[in-house]
């Protein structure tokens, strides 16, 4: 079962970035804690500061992965792009947020992804990403 995690723009700064907000591991850390907690899941990771290749990635992998757990940082809030390469693939969604965007600035409270993401995990940390993750893996099939 192929799984892969697509993070957006600024989320290769994690563990030195906004550490009151996004904490102090980095991601490439906690990937490999992923890894361990899901062996028996190929898990696959993506990181792109452009929006463009981000809509490569879906393309690329949304049809041939069991799920893509997606955090697409800022873009989130302004990319009515991502959210048609997301309605244009077949792999099921999660959408991540590592932090409470509903606590922070009001033009965080408004996702283009989420009308297209099988589910919304948002607020609690790195752990969003294992839910995320556990979710896909044991979703009953429809």
């Amino acid at each position: 079962m192929d799984i892969i995690v697509i993070n957006g723009p600024n989320l290769n700064l994690l563990g030195k970035r906004e550490t009151t907000i996004y904490g102090t591991q980095s991601f490439e850390a906690y990937f490999e804690q992923l890894k361990t907690r899901f062996p028996t899941t190929k898990l696959s990771y993506f990181q792109s500061n452009s929006e463009g290749a981000i809509i490569d990635k879906l393309q690329e992998v949304g049809y041939l992965y069991k799920g893509i757990v997606l955090n697409a940082g800022a873009y989130t809030h302004t990319s009515i792009a991502i959210a048609d390469a997301l309605a244009a693939i077949e792999s099921p969604v999660i959408e991540v947020h590592i932090s409470q965007i509903y606590k922070r600035e009001s033009f965080r409270h408004h996702s283009y992804i989420s009308t297209q993401a099988v589910g919304c995990i948002v607020g609690l940390g790195l752990e969003g990403y294992a839910l995320a993750i556990q979710y896909l893996t044991e979703k009953p099939k429809v």
